[in-house]
């Protein structure tokens, strides 16, 4: 499960960072003696690295204690006594976090369909009837894709108000995939698409990644595609 995973990850980076806070002589650089020093740090960068993205903005975090969390953390680590147990305490989080998740996808759920609800008035948009609404921005010639071709795309990804979570043009280079092995409403998409064309997509939940969401996509989120169908790859 995307959540559980997300907030054991989560508790981490809050655990190394207050305890490193609380264990800190004094402000700024810390002092690095010695090689044990050097990789302790070093992984201290690395889980930061690693997590800030998935912090930003999780659901449920800013509701933790931080200060328990890293009492419990180090009782724990040290073996002493603690007030729950490992087994209770897995039932407690789950149970958390899947009431926050139920939150979340019941604001994302309404807000997606009240979305996809107003741009099908649109002049230009078409809604077929899956859901999956899409406008040409530029049409091509070329042949269409089936379900067992490989394509070359160029594609930009946000959720409906704006956040990007995943862009090729950003990176400056085109995403090559079978059109069979994506989430539905790309596939339904693409098969739409002479080569050569960029439609915008607007992508149901059920059509994307569902009631659990995916890395920064949160449960239940309506999506938005600037697709650029580039190539049919020969294999």
């Amino acid at each position: 499960m995307r959540l559980r995973s997300f907030i054991y990850a989560s508790a981490l980076v809050l655990t190394v960072g207050a305890a490193g806070c609380q264990n800190s002589a004094s402000k700024g650089d810390t002092k690095l003696t010695n090689k044990n020093d050097s990789v302790s740090y070093a992984l201290g960068v690395l889980i930061g690295e690693n997590n800030k993205q998935q912090m930003k903005g999780a659901p449920g975090v800013d509701q933790l204690n931080k200060e328990i969390l890293v009492a419990a953390f180090q009782k724990a680590f040290k073996g002493d006594s603690v007030q729950i147990k490992p087994a209770k305490a897995n039932g407690i989080i789950q149970a958390f976090f899947a009431e926050v998740s139920k939150k979340e996808g019941a604001i994302n759920s309404k807000a997606g369909e009240e979305f996809l609800a107003a741009n099908k008035s649109k002049s230009g948009v078409v809604t077929l009837p899956s859901g999956l609404q899409y406008e040409i921005m530029k049409a091509g010639t070329g042949p269409k894709p089936v379900a067992t071709d490989q394509v070359k795309c160029h594609y930009h990804g946000t959720t409906i108000d704006g956040k990007v979570f995943d862009s090729s043009v950003d990176r400056g280079e085109p995403a090559t995939f079978t059109v069979s092995q994506v989430i539905p409403g790309w596939t339904e998409a693409l098969l739409l698409m002479p080569v050569g064309s960029k439609f915008k997509f607007y992508v149901p939940y059920e059509l994307a990644y569902g009631e659990n969401g995916t890395g920064p996509i949160p449960p239940y989120s309506t999506l938005i595609f600037d697709i650029e169908l580039l190539d049919i790859v020969k294999k």
